[in-house]
């Protein structure tokens, strides 16, 4: 059987899991769901799933930059 390592992900996923999305961010999911919860990152609902786009990773991951940017 051929598996990939845990690091690796599938680029061609337009949406992901809650846990997937925390895995990319490498923080936990209680932390990836408060996150969701205050609207800091993406999600839309599908039926009773929740699901983060995965476009919204790399943006959150900007925003986090340039809120940490020192002030020329």
């Amino acid at each position: 059987m051929d598996t990939a390592p845990a690091d690796t992900f599938d680029n061609t996923l337009a949406l992901l899991t809650v846990e997937e999305a925390a895995r990319r961010l490498r923080i936990g999911r209680t932390v990836c769901y408060r996150l969701i919860g205050t609207g800091e990152l993406e999600s839309v609902p599908i039926g009773r799933l929740r699901r983060v786009p995965a476009v919204a990773i790399p943006e959150y991951v900007n925003r986090l930059r340039a809120a940490n940017k020192p002030a020329a």
